[in-house]
């Protein structure tokens, strides 16, 4: 077996049941039984959809800023309490809970690590969010 260089940027590294790893874009059926971790650099506030909230109900998720910095928001599980925010720094990283709403706003270009089962992910606009920031 040829061991060769992985490009984290390029396609995801699937961690499967049973130890086996994978690399590569395409994703069958098997994969999804696994995590997944992705690696991505972000410019702008597109790059990590800041407009939109994101949640993971089956498990929980890894974010983890390599370089840069960046705030991760919590969603308030209750409507009259304010978004909880988390700052990461260069080589911090943060577990949000399964279930939890969450997004990410950039407060430089950063390269950032995410590892999740890549199942069950909804995305939902943010109210509001076109004219902030």
């Amino acid at each position: 077996m040829t061991i060769a260089p992985i490009d984290l940027f390029e396609a995801p590294v699937r961690l499967q049941r049973g130890g086996t790893v994978r690399t590569g874009s395409t994703a069958g059926p098997s994969d999804l039984d696994g995590w997944e971790l992705r690696t991505f650099h972000a410019k702008t506030a597109a790059d990590v959809r800041a407009d939109h909230w994101e949640v993971h109900p089956e498990a929980d998720e890894v974010v983890s800023c390599l370089i840069g910095k960046i705030r991760l928001y919590l969603r308030p599980e209750r409507p009259e309490r304010r978004e909880e925010e988390i700052r990461l720094t260069a080589g911090t990283a943060a577990v949000v809970p399964r279930g939890r709403w969450h997004r990410i706003e950039l407060d430089t270009p950063s390269t950032i690590m995410v590892a999740t089962l890549p199942r069950g992910r909804r995305l939902e606009k943010r109210a509001g969010a076109a004219g902030e920031r």
